[in-house]
């Protein structure tokens, strides 16, 4: 019976151990993508810097030094461990707010995301009150057809043309 204890005990310390390897690698693996993810959404939220005006993670100039720079210090600052806003503001101190690939959606920026929105609604608006004002005010075409004048416009026609 002890025989059995002992294999029982062997190979159950060694199912455990694998569970813990395996809980170990799940949780290396896990910490590695959130890393990546992050860099991958902080990538995609700024603009290359060298003039291209394309996102950073795609800026695709052959030996563009800038967004490799940029790459390393967006890496660098993800492996110190700052949250995202303090990466992003990192960046706008050091390259100006034209690095943010949208802006900032509080205060006067937020202004900037409303206005065009704004400004294309009435522009469709007055444009329809407008068609519709001249719809009504247009004179009808039977109207126009009707009277003395309009037979001898017809006639000074056919003479023009030749009909």
């Amino acid at each position: 019976m002890s025989l059995l204890r002992r294999t029982f005990d062997g190979e159950l310390a060694r199912i455990w151990g694998q569970i813990a390897l395996a809980c170990l690698l799940l949780i290396v693996t896990v910490g590695a993508g959130d890393t990546s993810a992050r860099f991958n959404d902080l990538g995609h939220r700024m603009m290359c810097t060298c003039g291209c005006n394309q996102i950073l993670l795609e800026c695709n100039h052959v030996g563009c030094t800038v967004s490799t720079q940029m790459r390393g210090e967006l890496q660098a600052s993800l492996d110190r461990g700052d949250n995202n806003n303090l990466v992003l503001q990192g960046f706008v101190q050091k390259y100006g707010p034209t690095v943010l690939a949208a802006p900032p959606q509080s205060g006067f920026d937020l202004v900037a995301w409303i206005t065009p929105g704004i400004i294309f609604v009435l522009a469709t608006l007055a444009t329809a009150l407008l068609a519709r004002r001249w719809r009504h005010s247009a004179v009808a075409p039977e109207a126009m057809a009707e009277g003395p004048h309009m037979d001898d416009l017809r006639e000074r026609i056919r003479k023009e043309t030749e009909i």
